[in-house]
């Protein structure tokens, strides 16, 4: 396992970390309920590490109901409280709440544009977009498109986003490959 060159940010101490890099970041993501529960997940990680929230993934898909994306977006006070009593989150009634409002504002996304998969890979012409990444340090945090994205969104009424969520996320999907260039996963 340790022997493949992988990105620098991977802290090959953690399982999870390891697993998570080799497994899904980059990796070209088209399933909406998948992009629902990693869009949910990324809008957590605001002023906390990425691998505290995934620490708690299993967590999230159980309060959730796997992210199935019409229960949530029916969801109203009693499950918050319920979510926010369970432990299996952050215990940030903010964040619990904006997963829902967003289930909510992705529904109506699924009217407009087909699936959550269209509207985000729409923006990048349905394929990825490979980055020269001699150093993960280099990477950019936010680019014109996850700054569009995001303008758009908050313009639906979404909740914890900004630019660099956005852009995150899109690393996460595979929107974009930001993988080191040496890394054994980058898609040359």
């Amino acid at each position: 396992m340790n022997n493949k060159i992988r990105c620098g940010w991977v802290k090959l101490s953690n399982p999870i970390y390891v697993s998570y890099h080799d497994n899904e970041w980059g990796k070209p993501l088209h399933d909406d309920r998948e992009l629902f529960e990693l869009f949910s997940l990324e809008t957590q990680a605001s002023g906390l590490s990425w691998l505290s929230v995934l620490k708690k993934r299993e967590g999230y898909r159980e309060a959730f109901e796997r992210f199935d994306l019409q229960k949530v977006a029916a969801y109203g006070e009693d499950d918050i409280e319920r979510i926010f009593a369970s432990g299996l989150t952050i215990k940030s009634r903010p964040k619990i709440t904006a997963i829902i409002e967003n289930a909510k504002r992705f529904a109506k996304i699924v009217e407009e544009f087909g699936s959550i998969n269209s509207y985000f890979w729409n923006k990048v012409e349905g394929k990825s977009i490979v980055n020269n990444i001699p150093d993960y340090k280099t990477a950019a945090t936010h680019t014109q498109i996850s700054d569009e994205i995001t303008r758009d969104l908050k313009k639906r009424g979404f909740k914890f986003i900004g630019s660099v969520t956005i852009y995150a996320f899109m690393q996460a999907c595979g929107m974009v490959d930001d993988h080191e260039n040496g890394c054994f996963c980058k898609n040359h």
